[in-house]
């Protein structure tokens, strides 16, 4: 499984940006795909995810302002992100699970495949 995502650039506080993570066949539509964020000195904190029949969760942080969503006749995730802050500056992460299970969380350690990440920096 390989992952890579795209999108990520510098904007005004209040900006928006959509993040593209770019899968190998078959991948997005069958296994728990999340978008996690990491900053310097920080573990990696999940903001939304999206299983395999559709169902999507977001972290309090994010929540109304992030929309996780899938194409999956281009195997691609999205993130589209909305009113955006500075303390959303941090590089962002697209990871897949082994499609085991059904129930998509917030840990790290739940998904196998990882992108390279997608630098996202948010001036006031």
């Amino acid at each position: 499984v390989q992952l890579v995502e795209s999108g990520g650039g510098s904007v005004q506080d209040g900006g928006s940006l959509r993040l593209s993570c770019a899968a190998s066949a078959y991948t997005s539509s069958s296994r728990c795909m999340t978008w996690f964020r990491q900053t310097p000195g920080k573990g990696r904190e999940g903001l939304a995810s999206i299983s395999k029949i559709g169902l999507t969760e977001y972290a309090d942080s994010v929540k109304g302002r992030f929309s996780i969503s899938r194409d999956s006749a281009k195997d691609t995730l999205y993130l589209q992100m909305n009113s955006l802050k500075p303390e959303d500056t941090a590089t962002y992460y697209c990871a897949a699970d082994r499609g085991l299970g059904t129930m998509c969380y917030f840990i790290a350690s739940q998904y196998s495949y990882w992108g390279q990440g997608t630098q996202v920096t948010v001036s006031s």
